[in-house]
């Protein structure tokens, strides 16, 4: 129903910067919500921001300052710009999309995870 694609992981050092895309395809009239989350070995897959249609967005309290969360005007791609990269930042992230059809809600949508690196 919706397939999510993502890029612009790699390595970086810290301090640095990267950007994270995600676009959707798909029944994309359906999109809601878009987020990114992120897991680390042996760790809890967390939510590191979301952005809803209206432009709402909401961070974890360890990216806020450092990371900002955009879409498109389209609101079929969100993006993810991470500054000052910190080493405690690696992990793969994952794009995650909600849809809104006849007042239902699903979450089950992800894409194929990028991983982030960041060395010292």
């Amino acid at each position: 129903q919706v397939q999510l694609v993502e890029s612009g992981g790699g390595l970086v050092q810290a301090g640095g910067s990267l950007r994270l895309s995600c676009r959707a395809s798909g029944n994309i009239v359906n999109l809601n919500a878009m987020g990114w989350y992120r897991q680390a070995p042996g760790k809890q897959r967390e939510l590191v921001a979301s952005v809803t249609t209206g432009g709402t967005t909401n961070y974890i309290d360890s990216v806020k300052g450092r990371f900002t969360i955009s879409r498109d005007d389209a609101k079929t791609t969100v993006y993810l710009q991470m500054n000052s990269l910190q080493p405690e930042d690696t992990a793969v992230y994952y794009c995650n999309a909600e849809t809104l059809i006849w007042g239902i809600r699903n979450s089950a949508y992800w894409g194929q995870g990028t991983q982030v690196t960041v060395s010292t």
